[in-house]
């Protein structure tokens, strides 16, 4: 969401849909979050229906009043709840609205993980599978396609995942390929890390070395970043032979480049003048 009013009513949203939570056990996080998902997923196809709640012409009240109406007997009363505080909100477009329910059915299956342990398994398994399709042009080019079928992405995450990674990856994975909300399927991907992330109030540092880190090293890492940018770190190492030595951290949009083939690089354009 690139409009400061759609981002703090995301906030907004986010910080009640934890309160809604609280006191849910798993099983109701989960239902929770697929109903949420579904809301999304109606909003998604029923563009008249997302722009009625959005309308900045009419009443936050009454369109909250329209969410009852709507999702009442349907979706569980915590989910209702939710959405009609969204319904409230201020959004710059229908779209953010819609998008916003789709980000807090993750937090709320995020608050799951979290809570039984798995968030760091969740996490990394999200990173990994990333990784692996940034690696393969055969499978990026195929769910990065904007004219792709999204029931056809849907599928091809499937059989890439399900039975072999953790069941709230293949969900999520799952509901990204249907609605990549305009962007490309690996951008969707890093987003799910980095929300995963920020459960615990923590950045995501991409870290890019010849060799594996040993456990001492990335502890070192970890607490040298911390200080930096001041909150907790979460790092994920990717080993790429063409780095020579040293390390590339990239955190957000920010690079710190240490590695031997960049100070070659860094050579050969001092030399080539």
């Amino acid at each position: 969401m690139q409009h400061l009013a759609s981002r703090d009513s995301l906030a907004r949203v986010t910080a009640h849909l934890l309160q809604v939570a609280g006191p849910l056990d798993d099983a109701g996080l989960s239902t929770l979050g697929g109903q949420l998902n579904a809301v999304s997923d109606l909003l998604l196809t029923q563009v008249p229906l997302r722009r009625a709640l959005s309308e900045s012409t009419v009443g936050g009240d009454d369109r909250a009043s329209l969410a009852g109406r709507l999702l009442n007997g349907k979706v569980g009363d915590p989910a209702v709840d939710v959405v009609q505080f969204a319904a409230r909100q201020d959004w710059s477009s229908a779209r953010d609205l819609q998008e916003a329910l789709r980000r807090v059915s993750r937090t709320a299956l995020f608050l799951r993980a979290e809570r039984s342990g798995e968030l760091d398994e969740v996490e990394d398994q999200l990173f990994r599978f990333a990784r692996i399709v940034d690696g393969a042009p055969e499978l990026s080019v195929i769910l990065d396609d904007p004219t792709a079928d999204p029931s056809a992405r849907s599928a091809l995450v499937d059989r890439l995942l399900a039975g072999k990674a953790h069941p709230l990856v293949v969900e999520l994975t799952d509901a990204l390929a249907r609605d990549t909300a305009g962007r490309s399927f690996t951008h969707g991907i890093r987003e799910l890390v980095d929300q995963a992330a920020e459960r615990r109030d923590k950045v995501v540092a991409i870290v890019r070395s010849a060799v594996a880190l040993s456990p001492e090293q990335t502890e070192r890492l970890t607490g040298a970043l911390g200080r930096i940018y001041g909150r907790p770190v979460s790092i994920h190492v990717e080993v790429d032979r063409a780095v020579l030595g040293g390390i590339r951290v990239q955190v957000g949009d920010e690079v710190i480049d240490g590695t031997v083939s960049a100070k070659l690089e860094g050579l050969r354009r001092r030399l080539a003048g």
